[in-house]
């Protein structure tokens, strides 16, 4: 029980707080309480780090008088190191997200709502309300700039890669990490970076999402903040929601705002990743070298954030020393068993051409089965066959009563049922099957369109199929 933050409490209130009961600052050296005298309930906070408090402060009743959902300051201690705030409630967005999916991992309507507004809101606290902010109480810096990032990079270097045992050339890393700053550094940055903009910094109360833990904030860039809320790890969004999310806040921003769309997703992904890096970083180092376990509980999912931002991003720089280290975290069984936890596999299920090539791999692990259907009975030698492909009814029945077609796929299902479950277990989040056979028409479509139907059904397990020789289908 904290006597300064009594004493506070009644010079504020003019009552005696009955009761001060602490309350969980999770990663912050922060201590936190709920102070009540019975009828009237505050957070009560103290922190010893006066510019802290001080950012913290004047930006809440900036943001306040600004009109956004922040919470109200009622008193502050006479050596800053204490503070009285507004009691938002024990829900974050987080907590929202995790109670309000359904049996399927499906987010639901309210879920929805909460985070649609709050996209909405972050381009005022960024253009609206961040234009008349004196950035001179920013903490610890008054700009995400050079030093910002290299902070940040250098953070994951150290706290992950070598916590985790990642082997790198340092000298050819530090040489990508100038590359990527130098990139991002290209984006237009006169904006409020709130800094931390993720579902457990967002309280919903009456329906609608609060805004806490912004003393971080700063000058930046836009894409940072978006990017922070949409790849937060354990939220664990969806690509499509976060493509709908990332739609919304684009068209909330002012209307006489210019802003060059193509322009800003230039940026994006490489502000996607160097969030992700700089979480990373903080997971280690709270994770791996403080012990605190539950920090290693995010390290599956930041993974899988990687693992895709690998697969599709698109960058106009270079960075094979940081590409190769975020290749090997991604291959990683330890890492990803480093935390029990429950991530959704995707099993993607191509069929090709041989004579056009093996399909290439985005995923950027490398890993998967490539089957061959050439050994099998072929429907193209038949005149009848050879206009049809693997999807029509006389070719998939003229298949289905061979034999050897049978035996094959029993195989496959066999080796991938095997396969699906330790995946599983170690929290693989992607598998790659592929079919080829000499066209790519009908045994490999076949063969594909079977072992999706197969794990859909028996193993209910989500699939992307896909036929490389006939998109269109």
């Amino acid at each position: 029980m904290s006597r300064s933050i009594e004493t506070l409490y009644e010079s504020c209130f003019g009552k005696t707080a009955s009761s001060v009961i602490a309350l969980p600052a999770h990663g912050s050296n922060r201590k936190l309480y709920r102070v009540s005298d019975g009828e009237r309930t505050v957070i009560g906070v103290e922190n010893e780090d006066k510019a802290e408090n001080q950012a913290f402060l004047a930006f809440s009743r900036h943001f306040r008088k600004a009109g956004l959902s922040v919470p109200e300051i009622y008193g502050v201690g006479e050596n800053e190191t204490v503070y009285l705030e507004e009691d938002l409630g024990d829900q974050t967005l987080f907590d929202l997200l995790s109670s309000g999916k359904d049996v399927d991992g499906q987010i639901g309507e309210e879920v929805k709502s909460v985070y649609e507004k709050a996209v909405q809101q972050l381009s005022l606290f960024q253009i609206s309300a961040g234009k008349s902010l004196d950035y001179s109480l920013c903490y610890p810096r008054h700009s995400f700039d050079r030093q910002s990032m290299m902070w940040d990079l250098n953070y994951f270097k150290y706290y992950f890669l070598k916590l985790a045992n990642i082997p790198f050339n340092e000298q050819k890393l530090e040489d990508d990490f100038d590359v990527l700053t130098g990139f991002l550094l290209e984006a237009e940055d006169d904006f409020f970076l709130y800094r931390d903009f993720q579902s457990r910094n967002i309280m919903v109360k009456g329906g609608k999402p609060w805004f806490i833990d912004y003393q971080g904030g700063r000058r930046g860039a836009l894409q940072y903040d978006v990017v922070s809320l949409l790849y937060d790890s354990k939220a664990n969004l969806s690509e499509a929601f976060r493509a709908h999310l990332l739609d919304i806040y684009l068209e909330s921003l002012p209307k006489d705002f210019l802003i060059n769309r193509e322009k800003f997703l230039k940026y994006f992904h490489g502000f996607v990743l160097i969030r992700i890096i700089q979480a990373m970083g903080a997971y280690g180092f709270r994770g791996f070298y403080e012990r605190k376990a539950h920090f290693l509980q995010s390290v599956p999912y930041a993974i899988r954030n990687l693992e895709n931002l690998l697969g599709s991003m698109q960058l106009s720089i270079e960075m094979p020393a940081l590409t190769a280290a975020l290749q090997l975290i991604v291959r990683s069984t330890k890492l990803r068993e480093v935390a029990s936890v429950a991530l959704p596999l995707k099993v993607e299920i191509v069929s090709f051409s041989y004579k056009k090539g093996l399909p290439h791999d985005d995923s950027g692990h490398g890993g998967g089965f490539i089957f061959d259907c050439r050994a099998l009975p072929n429907p193209g030698r038949e005149e009848e066959f050879r206009s049809q492909t693997g999807h029509d009814e006389n070719v998939v029945r003229w298949l289905e009563s061979k034999e050897d077609v049978h035996s094959f796929l029993a195989h496959v299902r066999g080796i991938l049922h095997q396969v699906v479950e330790t995946y599983g277990r170690r929290n693989f989040t992607h598998l790659s099957v592929a079919f080829g056979c000499t066209g790519g028409q009908h045994r490999s479509v076949f063969c594909a369109n079977q072992l999706a139907r197969y794990l859909k059904e028996k193993l209910d397990i989500s699939v992307e199929l896909s036929h490389r020789e006939f998109p269109e289908t």
